[in-house]
């Protein structure tokens, strides 16, 4: 029983995170063969402030 988190910047819309879900859970339908049933799937969203990439917070590399 497989459990997918996923984190990322807050800001995505309900519906795409229905989309997300309902694709990363027949990816591992597909290629790990779990019944749809046994996937769950979280998401961990995040502030810029929270969240950084090559050594800077997202907040600073946006005031760029």
């Amino acid at each position: 029983m497989p459990h997918i988190q996923i984190t990322l910047l807050q800001g995505r819309t309900p519906e795409q995170k229905r989309k997300i879900v309902e694709r990363i859970t027949q990816v591992m339908v597909e290629e790990s063969g779990t019944k749809k049933e046994g996937v769950t799937v979280s998401f961990l969203e995040v502030s810029q402030a929270d969240y950084a990439s090559a050594g800077v917070l997202v907040l600073d590399r946006n005031k760029s």
